[in-house]
């Protein structure tokens, strides 16, 4: 007898503690300088005072009063208690960039403390996954699954096209306007991370899926109060991201997709199949808005992992050696 499927809830996000009140006010002024001076998004900001909320915690639990009392021995011991609650390497190293932002660029840079103890602080050591992509021949598999002439169709193969052909990230594709796309021109003007602005070339293929999309698929879901969106939903507002990852998964099932398929894996096949097929790495990282050529060198390694791996399954003195 099959036993009914239970379906458990998804576990709620533990909201944020309150910052303790005598590191609340420097904290403060550090998240609205964020905001509105190095233009970061309302996530990123909220990111990094979380990251800090958490470290005030255990400052205070080692009897220090205020930022301006931390010493190298406090922040010594906030690393080892991350370490003891089990935190990835990858967020410990986050939450040391963070303090080192706040300590460099606001404690010391407004004049607030003299000194700064993040300068001898060891950040943890953790290699890099390298970014999971999709085949050429999946990325054809997922383009092509969006069938038919309704509205929603169109819309879906647009978006699809638009983001593979652009390697946009995804809070970028779903706020695109329609005065940041010249299809005349073949180019998207994207405001990333930190309000940068940049200009990405857009195929042939996504700028015919985007102009067939003004024509016939987003004139069917304007509402009275739509706005200058380009991806709009069913009630004619701008797309969510939300939405953008059901979608993204519906049509890697209908495409008959075995790996799980996330959004961002568009943007990473944009870049390793760029990089497969000759493209410059400095115009990858200016095409991705990488603010540095270290982060986009990841690609490298996963093209080499790939002609290793082509290497290893194709070569005959390989197929000879398996048992």
């Amino acid at each position: 007898m099959k036993l009914p499927r239970v379906t458990r809830p998804k576990a709620k996000p533990e909201p944020m503690p309150p910052v303790p009140a005598e590191f609340a006010e420097e904290l403060e002024g550090f998240i609205g300088t964020l905001e509105l001076e190095r233009g970061l998004s309302a996530n990123t900001s909220k990111a990094y005072e979380k990251d800090l909320v958490q470290a005030a915690h255990c400052l205070k639990r080692q009897g220090v009063g205020q930022w301006r009392a931390v010493n190298e021995q406090h922040l010594t011991a906030w690393l080892h208690w991350m370490a003891d609650e089990g935190f990835t390497q990858s967020s410990q190293a986050r939450k040391v960039s963070a303090m080192r932002m706040f300590f460099r660029r606001y404690l010391v840079g407004q004049n607030l403390r003299p000194d700064d103890p993040t300068e001898l602080l060891s950040s943890p050591k953790f290699r890099r996954k390298l970014p999971q992509t999709l085949s050429p021949a999946d990325m054809e598999k997922l383009l092509a699954a969006p069938k038919g002439g309704d509205a929603y169709s169109v819309r879906d193969c647009a978006m699809l096209e638009l983001f593979y052909s652009s390697g946009l990230r995804i809070s970028e594709l779903c706020g695109l306007t329609l005065q940041q796309v010249d299809l005349e021109h073949s180019f998207v003007r994207v405001f990333g991370k930190g309000a940068k602005e940049r200009v990405v070339p857009l195929g042939a293929k996504a700028r015919d899926a985007v102009q067939v999309y003004l024509g016939s698929g987003r004139p069917r879901l304007v509402k009275p109060r739509t706005g200058s969106e380009l991806f709009i939903s069913e009630r004619g507002r701008a797309i969510s991201r939300k939405t953008l990852w059901a979608l993204v998964k519906k049509h890697a099932r209908n495409a008959g997709l075995a790996k799980s398929v996330k959004p961002h894996l568009l943007r990473h096949s944009f870049a390793t199949h760029l990089l497969g097929g000759g493209a410059d790495l400095r115009a990858i990282q200016e095409m991705l808005g990488h603010a540095s050529i270290g982060t986009t060198q990841i690609y490298t390694a996963v093209e080499s992992s790939r002609l290793l791996d082509q290497h290893a399954k194709h070569h005959p003195r390989n197929k000879a050696a398996k048992p």
